[in-house]
């Protein structure tokens, strides 16, 4: 049985015991929470009904993605800006598809 469900603006395929790394989400590792856009639900090729489906997942860790770098340059310009960005992130374990 899988779910897609949607937080940061982006879809995840997700099954029972699965990690996933999303956007920051609100609360302390440890904690449970309930994803709340479910888009679809498979079970065995058969599809559900996704508004009657919960999908909870407990918090592991909140952690920092790798650093992008962003490098502007015009040439013949003497111009050149340096910048770097590290995105929040969250790891979550799937707990059920319910």
């Amino acid at each position: 049985m899988f779910a897609v469900v949607r937080t940061g603006g982006k879809q995840y395929r997700v099954a029972a015991d699965d990690q996933i790394v999303v956007e920051k989400l609100e609360g302390d590792a440890g904690s449970k929470i309930e994803l709340g856009e479910v888009l679809l639900v498979s079970d065995g090729g058969e599809l559900k009904d996704a508004a009657k489906v919960k999908v909870m997942a407990e918090i592991v860790a909140h952690n920092r993605g790798d650093k992008v770098i962003i490098f502007k340059k015009k040439r013949r310009h003497n111009y050149r800006r340096k910048n770097g960005h590290r995105q929040h992130q969250t790891v979550l374990k799937i707990l059920s598809i319910a």
